[in-house]
């Protein structure tokens, strides 16, 4: 689970083009979503969808389900495990 976390974090920095980050700035926990996390906005959650079609093959179609696994690194990690396994 550290690798996909790790492969998360690479790839929202590459999609989102966040060029001052690093994979070690953005904690597990940290929500995204929050001026206290990665400050991300809806246009962003837009592209975080792409990313896990584009390199997970995962479609977000319940907006719900989008909200709940975009809050951190974790719960992305976790969906993605949930909706590969």
């Amino acid at each position: 689970m550290d690798n996909l976390k790790e492969d998360l974090k690479k790839q929202i920095i590459e999609q989102l083009n966040l060029e001052d980050i690093t994979p070690a700035d953005i904690a597990d926990d940290a929500l995204l979503f929050n001026d206290s996390g990665l400050g991300l906005d809806s246009i962003d959650a837009l592209e975080l969808i792409v990313l896990l079609e584009k390199y997970h093959g995962i479609q977000v179609t319940n907006p719900d389900e989008g909200k709940d696994a975009f809050k951190t690194i974790n719960t992305m990690a976790a969906y993605v495990q949930k909706r590969k396994g």
